[in-house]
């Protein structure tokens, strides 16, 4: 339930702070005053989009707030509590909209999106306006009507997902169908290419390995001819080989450690290098030996290398890159040759899902149906206490083939039709003629709505417009009705609607030269006869018009 509304710098609201209670509250004032701001301001809090123009002139920002007793609001206190903003058995609400159109919003005190006050908005406060009724002449708005009314939006919702999981089944098994015949040539064409690949790479050979061994048969001649150049110049010269010169050095050194010690180290070392020089010589020839000029098989190298580049350049990767993109389009071909694994799987789906839908919507239309009877029945009773006392309201749901029909709505057209007089034929809402009788019709489906509605704040604009006399007076005892669990607020013109309301608040507004200021006061006893009396008439109130309003006011139990 609203408990509190604050709003600084909206429009022409300079500050309203304005407490509500429980049952009917009604706001009143002369045409123009701006009855409705406060319901704007409500709604613009609660998520509607806001612009910079919601500012009040020469104010860089708009201020509203309201508080919410959550204990006739167990939908927002869940939501609140899932979000992980619950705060006790309350909720503070507050957006601030700068002079640029910037929006900025809290609940209980934590910043938040816009959408996170929307979604709560949702499950705190419902608004009707004027224009209502021209909603209701459309038939998706009507279906969602019966299935609100019905309580059976969790069958609409699986009817929802299940159409969306069958369409887009089938269009996955349309893909695999239309791409069979370029299936087909593409998984040739990746045929060809794994083979080529398969042909080319050697998995115990890398690209490296070929290039050195290139390099080596490439150089084969100057690295025969160079080793023997070593070989000479260790060995194969007895004059100046290395081998026989260390040889000579070793013995020197050796006759010199044996007269003086001091030469031991040198000695030493001089055997080790004679050693490691013979060695050398040792690993030369045997390497020589091995070392082969084989043009036929450097050109096999050749051969292969120029294939391995051709290849990499083909598909557009390193030479090192050919295995991966070998599995890469062996991979590409198992899922072609798969596809008529998959479609089989998928036509599988579509079958199950087929049947999901068929059952779900079945369902579906059977309590549109029940939900539609009693609508029906609602609609008709209120709206014979409304002036149109022969007045039939029926909801003709049209069922269609589960088979051939597939609607995230379901199989069913629903359509509102009446009869406003006795032998007529009932016809679609959207072609009565009489506006009043319309927005009576209108006014009607809000209320037997509503009184189902687990929204525990309802807010009517001016959807009295266009009615007047004794059946306004009724209207006024059906949202008093409405109000005996709940809390509703009420903009009204109609007297007979004020007077039976619980509080009534009345709004005025004062100019000057510079500036246009609204005000909103909570009238007490007298001032509703006063305001009840202006309302009924008259540029001057008599003590007769005083006496009338109390009258209305002391008969609906207001005073």
């Amino acid at each position: 339930m609203l408990v509190e509304l604050s709003v600084d710098n909206f429009a022409i609201i300079d500050r309203v702070d304005v407490e509500f209670g429980s049952g009917m509250t009604v706001l009143s004032g002369e045409t123009g005053a701006g009855k409705s701001i406060l319901v704007d301001a409500l709604g613009l809090l609660l998520g509607d989009r806001a612009g910079a123009d919601v500012v009040r002139d020469g104010c860089d920002k708009t201020t509203i707030s309201a508080r919410f007793d959550l204990a006739d609001a167990p939908g927002a206190a869940a939501w609140l509590e899932d979000q992980e903003l619950a705060a006790d058995n309350e909720c503070v609400v507050r957006r601030v909209i700068s002079h640029q159109g910037r929006s900025r919003c809290w609940i209980n005190g934590q910043a938040v999106p816009v959408r996170s006050i929307n979604a709560l908005g949702d499950q705190l406060v419902e608004i009707v306006g004027q224009h209502a009724h021209q909603r209701l002449t459309h038939s998706g708005a009507q279906r969602e009507i019966v299935d609100e009314y019905g309580g059976h939006l969790a069958l609409v919702s699986d009817v929802a997902e299940t159409a969306k999981n069958l369409e887009a089944n089938r269009r996955a098994i349309a893909d695999i169908e239309q791409a069979d015949d370029e299936g087909a040539l593409r998984a040739d064409i990746l045929r060809y290419q794994i083979n080529e690949l398969a042909e080319a790479i050697d998995e115990n050979e890398t690209i490296a390995e070929l290039e050195a061994e290139q390099r080596r048969l490439a150089s084969a001649e100057q690295l025969i001819a160079d080793g023997q150049r070593a070989m000479t110049l260790l060995a194969d010269n007895e004059s100046v080989g290395a081998t026989d010169q260390l040889a000579r050095v070793e013995r020197i050194l050796a006759d010199l450690a044996e007269t003086d010690t001091g030469f031991c180290a040198a000695a030493e070392l001089a055997t080790s290098a004679r050693i490691q020089a013979d060695e050398c010589v040792d690993g030369l020839r045997r390497h020589l030996e091995q070392v082969e000029i084989d043009p036929e098989r450097l050109g096999t190298i050749d051969d292969r290398i120029a294939t391995l580049t051709d290849l990499a350049r083909k598909h557009r990767c390193d030479v090192s890159a050919l295995t991966n993109k070998q599995t890469e389009l062996e991979t590409e071909l198992d899922n072609l040759e798969r596809a008529s694994e998959r479609l089989a799987e998928l036509q599988a789906q579509a079958d199950e899902l087929a049947l999901r839908y068929r059952e779900k919507s079945t369902q579906l239309s059977a309590a549109r149906d029940k939900a539609g009877e009693q609508l029906a029945t609602a609609v008709t009773d209120i709206l014979n206490s409304l002036g149109m006392p022969h007045a039939t309201f029926s909801v003709r749901v049209e069922t269609g083939d589960p088979q051939s029909r597939i609607s995230v709505n379901g199989i069913d057209t629903v359509t509102f039709e009446v009869a406003a007089n006795p032998g007529q034929t009932a016809r679609s809402i959207d072609k009565v003629a009489s506006g009043g009788e319309l927005s009576r019709l209108g006014l009607a489906i809000e209320v037997a709505t509503a009184s189902g509605s687990r929204i525990p704040t309802m807010v009517f604009d001016e959807v009295d417009a266009g009615i007047g006399g004794g059946v306004a007076e009724i209207i006024g005892r059906q949202l008093r009705a409405l109000a005996a669990n709940g809390q509703t607020l009420c903009v009204t013109h109609l007297p007979q609607v004020a007077a039976q309301a619980e509080h009534q608040l009345a709004v005025s507004k004062a100019t000057s030269d510079t500036s246009t200021i609204t005000t909103i006061k909570p009238l007490s006893e007298i001032d509703r006869v006063e305001e009840i009396a202006r309302m009924l008439g008259g540029v001057e109130l008599t003590q007769q018009t005083r006496a009338h309003a109390a009258d209305m006011l002391r008969r609906a139990g207001g005073v």
